[in-house]
């Protein structure tokens, strides 16, 4: 049998990257397109140059493309020649806050970009696995109309009916849902629209707090990642209302990858799952305050602003409960204390290597 090949859109991103590390160690040929427009969304500070040189290092025969997925005709001839048997789709603009300011940018990149894809598929590759980083924030801010109960260091539901976290069936309509959740609606329905309509296997993946060492977290995006590098630095962290005390449930980038292993192995059509690390892997601001000065021994300076951000939610953690029964082999293998010591650890060092 011939190596399978996969490709990986936005594979100099967090997720993008750490999937074509992960699929080249399972026997992969792994190519990746990446245009780095991180640092186009938020500067320099947001470049991912030095993971393309990693991923180079690390990946016997990695193919890269600096192909911006805006561009049909070359996606289009880029998959005809490629013709891959996996694909996985992470390319994005991904801060809520940031596409407001660049809304023709951000719908271009997150619906206009995956439609590109999933037609250049659908020509070339139909039966190839079709796998999309969506987000939670698909749900808009309906998920802040739960029944909440004000707890000292976090908001919880407190309605039982969730007590697991936000399953899939959540509505995704009548809410606000911010530039961003909106061209990012259009790209996953999208998607499940082009595994019913045509029968492709495809899933979107609505991701949480994705995070782990490799990420390069700023202000407008990258919860845990930002928030580590600030306490290192000994930087202000400022937190956007709600007391500090809005929860967000992390996944490290490592298990995102294995998920998306066991679609590969056994894909469905047309499939949605809520992916995140669950109501045991979630934090509030203030308790990930805790956490960071927990590894690094630092005391966090932060400032309050009292303005929460548009669309965001007070409370969020994923139901899991789906993804296991569907995926027995798969679980959360990382848990929160191990992904702070692992982001401390990158930033350490990244740090160290820019003051030599």
């Amino acid at each position: 049998m011939s190596q399978p090949c996969v490709l990986v859109t936005g594979s100099c991103g967090l997720i993008g990257s750490e999937v074509a590390v992960y699929f080249a160690r399972q026997g992969f040929h792994v190519a990746g397109i990446d245009s780095n427009h991180r640092a186009v969304f938020f500067g320099p500070e947001g470049d991912t140059s030095w993971v393309l040189d990693r991923l180079r290092r690390e990946i016997p025969g990695y193919r890269h493309e600096a192909l911006d997925i805006r561009d049909r005709d070359r996606l289009l001839a880029f998959m005809g020649e490629l013709r891959p048997d996996l694909i996985i789709h992470t390319a994005a603009q991904p801060s809520h806050d940031r596409a407001a300011a660049i809304p023709f940018l951000d719908f271009e990149v997150n619906a206009l970009g995956t439609l590109h894809l999933l037609e250049a598929a659908r020509q070339h590759c139909p039966e190839s696995p079709f796998i999309h980083m969506s987000t939670n924030k698909v749900y808009g801010d309906r998920p802040n109309t739960i029944a909440l109960q004000e707890l000292e260091t976090r908001w919880d539901y407190a309605d039982p009916a969730y007590e697991h976290g936000i399953a899939e069936d959540f509505s995704i309509d009548q809410s606000k849902h911010s530039i961003f959740g909106a061209s990012k609606v259009a790209g996953d329905v999208m998607v499940q629209e082009y595994g019913r309509y045509f029968g492709m296997p495809t899933c979107c993946l609505r991701g949480g707090c994705l995070t782990g060492p490799n990420h390069s977290g700023v202000e407008l995006h990258g919860f845990l990642s930002y928030l580590v590098k600030c306490n290192l630095e000994e930087r202000e962290y400022r937190v956007f209302g709600y007391k500090g005390k809005q929860v967000r449930d992390n996944i490290h980038s490592e298990d995102v990858a294995r998920f998306m292993f066991e679609f590969w192995k056994a894909p469905r059509v047309a499939e949605v799952y809520n992916l995140g690390g669950g109501k045991d892997n979630a934090c509030s601001v203030m308790e990930a305050f805790q956490l960071a000065g927990n590894v690094t021994g630092k005391p966090m300076h932060w400032r309050y602003v009292d303005e929460n951000r548009i669309g965001d939610h007070i409370c969020y953690y994923s139901d899991l409960r789906k993804m296991r029964a569907h995926y027995p082999a798969w679980s959360i293998t990382k848990p929160l204390p191990a992904i702070f010591e692992e982001i401390a650890g990158s930033w350490q060092e990244r740090l160290k290597t820019a003051a030599l």
